[in-house]
């Protein structure tokens, strides 16, 4: 059974009836709800929701957000995750590629903070909590 054929039961389902002209005018709402909901942020949005899918990342951030708006080292959080120097590296590469990290170098060292966008979506994170 095709996803068309599907389509159309539900719709006759729904309206008692259902003609190609009907099956038609509903792939076409649902065709333009796709364009709508995809747009040109859902890449970034998938990028931003994959670099916190991860637990050492997600800790990450959410340091770098509650420090609040004080740079940290990566010396300053390697004591505190139980991974590798590599580890905490690599993740700091893909939150910075999400545009969740900033980092910016100062002699030797390297400096990051959460970035607004990071911010803001730990906000949003930690108010839906209550709901």
């Amino acid at each position: 059974m095709s996803s068309t054929d599907r389509l159309r039961r539900y719709v006759a389902d729904e309206c008692g009836s259902c003609t190609d002209e009907d099956l038609s005018e509903r792939l076409a709402e649902l065709e333009e709800l796709t364009d709508a909901a995809g747009g040109s942020a859902l890449e970034t949005d998938i990028e931003l929701l994959s670099a916190l899918g991860n637990e050492t990342r997600y800790k990450i951030v959410r340091m770098l957000h509650t420090a609040d708006d004080e740079e940290l080292c990566v010396c300053e959080l390697s004591p505190l995750l139980d991974v590798s120097d590599s580890a905490i590296s690599h993740a700091l590469s893909k939150l910075t590629d999400a545009g969740l990290v900033t980092r910016r170098k100062e002699g030797k060292w390297r400096m990051y903070r959460a970035t607004p966008r990071a911010n803001a979506v730990l906000v949003a994170l930690d108010g839906s909590r209550s709901l």
